[in-house]
């Protein structure tokens, strides 16, 4: 079955309101597409002016992450129902920006996964490999490894509407890119994973992105292999040329 490519920016700890309200505005004319589909995921301080900033248009909206309980004495945490009432529809979870700077485990990130779910949240779950680990020659281990327990007590339903963002550290703000080639082969190997989890329908079905150092001039090759669905861009999506990430194909 075909599916549709999405372009998905995270623009990590950038952007204020106004700056949001300003830069989307720009993004309603250069991101229009009726054949990808665009995510702006922003700092949650910014959610607010960015639902209200793409009202009308083509640009969904989420969450850069978010916390496994529904309130509660987590002072600086932010919960599903807060991003929902907000205007959020999707959420990153496991960047591993995440894992590597404040601890989170995958464990952690199934916990987060499971209650994206009961709020209605789209989950875009990360992975992705250090640089050693890719010469040791255990990348597809350490990914298969964060899925599983990532997707962990997901039904197939949700396991469907999930979106994974393939993601190697190693090529994350380094300029370094994985070839599409590379990025095909650990793509194919992560949908090959959710076929033995879930039975063929589900991994036809779900999206697995590619990020890392994803631009204008490499998206087209990228989003032509067969197992990449669309990116996870950070720096490319804080300009309004994200747009020729979105329109690739012309």
């Amino acid at each position: 079955m075909a599916r549709r490519i999405l372009a998905a920016g995270n623009w990590k700890m950038n952007k204020t309101p106004s700056e949001t309200k300003a830069l989307i505005a720009e993004m309603r004319k250069t991101c229009a597409s009726d054949t990808v589909d665009v995510l702006l995921c922003v700092p949650a301080i910014d959610i607010p002016a960015a639902v209200e900033a793409a009202a009308g248009s083509n640009i969904q909206i989420g969450a850069e992450n978010m916390y496994f309980e529904e309130s509660g004495a987590y002072t600086g945490e932010i919960s599903p129902a807060m991003l929902v009432d907000a205007g959020a529809k999707y959420v990153i979870l496991g960047h591993s920006e995440r894992r590597d700077y404040f601890g989170e485990t995958s464990e952690d990130v199934n916990k987060k996964m499971k209650k994206a779910f009961e709020h209605n949240l789209i989950p875009v779950m990360c992975c992705g490999e250090s640089l050693t680990q890719r010469e040791q020659g255990i990348t597809m281990d350490w990914i298969r490894q964060q899925v599983k327990v990532g997707f962990q007590g997901l039904t197939a339903d949700q396991a469907k509407e999930a979106i994974i963002a393939y993601e190697p550290i190693w090529a994350i703000g380094t300029g370094k890119t994985a070839t599409a080639d590379q990025a095909e082969e650990v793509c194919k190997g992560i949908r090959d994973l959710i076929r033995e989890l879930y039975g063929t329908e589900v991994a036809d079905t779900i999206r697995v992105l590619y990020g890392g150092s994803v631009k204008p001039a490499n998206a087209a090759e990228l989003f032509a292999k067969e197992d990449i669905d669309g990116g996870l861009v950070g720096g490319a999506s804080l300009k309004p040329d994200f747009g020729d990430i979105v329109n690739y194909s012309k």
